[in-house]
């Protein structure tokens, strides 16, 4: 095996003879193949540097109005969750049917901190939501202005079918409308679980002591689709409420200020129009509301309704038409502050967040 070793690596001129153990192996190599040994080989790798960019996105409009809606929408529930608690239980039937005995039976039960109850996962629950809706909000509406800008100047797209020429015009479009219904959609589906714990820890703290407890018991029973319960009606819901609360502000707004001949409005007439907005648009989509937070916080009570239109047929069976609006008068002591300081607050963080910026 050694002679034969030897005399294949004369043949072959090239070879390289290697013994693994007793066993003798050739790795052959061409002749026109030299191998050079790199003495100092340094492999560098260099990141791209994104401060700069961060600095940039951190600046752009978007992002101003996304922390403005998250700020005023933490500092107004801050100031109102004891109105919240209170609307909560009367719309859902839970204790006394008036607000006063709602306040009092509240702090009886629970203490002053049960006016608070939930408020926690409140605090997480509006501080994205605001920031999405106002965000989305203002988005939309200056991406649906700048499109109708754009097709009046161009001209809107033609279909010609035989004699017959359709043109798809945008001007009748309202950009606020649209914009007010796409905020409240994306924003709910985005952000609807952290309401079904919300409500769930202020109608039952006994059997949802903590969040953990109620986040485990939750999809315990019903799984992931539990965190969606009242969804549909919450949805169907928020398009009349959402469409008509910025569509009120909006043209009040505008309105108000071609009359008094003024750029912007103060702070008073901010709370004032955002309340009356509110109100308006709280009033309209009420018993929306109430089928809503009928389906939520069904399990809790032992009898959910199965859809919306069972749960609007069960108000009106158990209390009449008038029980399409129980709760409606705290409702709108809640929603009408909760309007106006939260467009008073937004519009304030706007002017710090976006001031000497060349949009503004």
């Amino acid at each position: 095996m050694a002679f034969q070793s030897q005399s294949q690596k004369k043949n072959y001129g090239g070879g390289v003879a290697g013994v693994f153990g007793d066993v003798y192996g050739i790795m052959m190599l061409p002749k026109e193949i030299d191998i050079e040994k790199e003495g100092n080989f340094e492999l560098r790798f260099q990141l791209p540097d994104l401060r700069h960019a961060v600095k940039d996105f951190l600046r752009t409009r978007e992002v101003g109005e996304f922390f403005s809606g998250a700020l005023a929408g933490a500092m107004t529930k801050a100031v109102l969750a004891p109105l919240e608690t209170i609307r909560t239980r009367m719309i859902v039937g839970v204790g006394s049917k008036t607000i006063t005995g709602s306040f009092v039976e509240v702090i009886e039960q629970q203490g002053w901190q049960g006016l608070w109850a939930g408020n926690a996962i409140n605090m997480l629950r509006i501080i994205p939501t605001q920031a999405i809706e106002l965000g989305t909000f203002e988005y939309v509406k200056r991406a649906m202005t700048s499109t109708q800008e754009k097709w009046k100047q161009n001209e809107c797209p033609k279909v010609q079918i035989g004699h017959v020429s359709l043109n798809f015009s945008l001007s009748w479009i309202s950009p606020i409308a649209v914009a007010g219904a796409t905020a409240g959609i994306v924003s709910t589906l985005l952000c609807h679980p952290l309401e079904v714990l919300k409500d769930r820890l202020t109608i039952s703290r006994e059997a949802y002591p903590s969040l953990s407890i109620a986040v485990s018991k939750i999809y315990k029973d019903g799984g992931i689709g539990a965190f969606y319960a009242g969804i549909l009606p919450t949805l169907i819901g928020m398009l009349p409420y959402s469409t008509c609360y910025y569509f009120m502000y909006e043209t009040m707004k505008t309105s108000y200020c071609q009359a008094k001949n003024k750029k912007s409005l103060n702070r008073p007439e901010m709370l004032l129009l955002g309340a009356l907005s509110g109100f308006t648009a709280s009033t309209i989509s009420f018993p929306l509301e109430v089928a809503r937070k009928r389906l939520m916080v069904g399990a809790v009570q032992g009898k959910c309704p199965p859809n919306m239109a069972a749960a609007l047929s069960e108000v009106i069976r158990e209390e009449g038409l008038l029980g399409l609006y129980r709760g409606w008068g705290a409702s709108c002591l809640k929603v009408m502050p909760s309007s106006g300081i939260t467009w008073m607050f937004y519009e304030a963080w706007k002017d710090i967040l976006l001031v000497d910026k060349h949009f503004m």
